[in-house]
């Protein structure tokens, strides 16, 4: 069993930045897969950031160059530093865990994050 717990959400200015942190807990293994979500009000949840198996990046066209994800396997925390930030990216973020031995998906609570003046 997995349990994800994200913070760090909050209101922002646009232009402004925001850290968020995803706490993993249950057993964790460096192979597994862990990405940054967002739902907007009436829009689908969509993919923001991710980890890859073999340690890569991958980003949504919408957020390249304006956000970084890193992950601390030592901490089993993920983490999603955004920069610059857009009233566009106003939306729940979700931190998502894919087991790597078919043990499943995990999604944590959610966290706000709204960008507005």
């Amino acid at each position: 069993q997995v349990h994800l717990v994200e913070s760090g959400g909050g209101l922002v200015q646009p232009g402004g930045s925001l850290r968020l942190s995803c706490a993993a807990s249950g057993t964790i293994f460096r192979l597994d897969v862990m990405a940054w979500y967002r739902q907007a009000p009436g829009k689908q949840r969509e993919y923001v950031a991710g980890t890859t198996r073999g340690g890569d990046m991958n980003y949504a066209d919408s957020v390249k160059g304006r956000f970084t994800i890193s992950r601390d396997n030592a901490k089993n925390t993920l983490y999603l530093q955004m920069n610059s930030l857009k009233p566009e990216d106003t939306a729940v973020y979700y931190c998502n865990l894919q087991k790597s031995n078919g043990g499943g998906t995990y999604w944590g609570q959610g966290t706000q994050v709204t960008v507005s003046s």
